[in-house]
């Protein structure tokens, strides 16, 4: 078993937040200055270039699709993104749903 330091498993927090963020918009989408309201009113207080890494890191993973509109980025979540919000798959990286 791995032993995680604080801010990886803050890190993993954050992005499930976004996950659930982005899960629970009819339209599965956000830009980028909701998402960090939302982490923040969740006690996740995260820069925006800290917020666009990990959104980054997540449309790496296949789990958002991430696009510019009007100098915002857009993140939009894919079914794999929406799988893992809603804890029917745990994916590295990202904290399991309920911990």
């Amino acid at each position: 078993m791995s032993h995680k330091n604080f801010a990886q498993l803050e890190t993993e927090d954050q992005r499930r937040t976004i996950l659930e963020v982005l899960e629970q918009d009819p339209g599965y989408a956000h830009n980028a200055n909701v998402i960090r309201r939302a982490l923040s009113s969740v006690g996740h207080s995260v820069s925006s270039d800290k917020l666009l890494t990990e959104l980054s890191w997540l449309q790496e993973q296949g789990m958002v699709e991430l696009d510019e509109v009007m100098g915002l980025t857009i993140a939009k979540l894919t079914q794999r993104g929406a799988d893992v919000a809603q804890g029917a798959v745990n994916a590295h990286g990202i904290a399991r749903k309920g911990f």
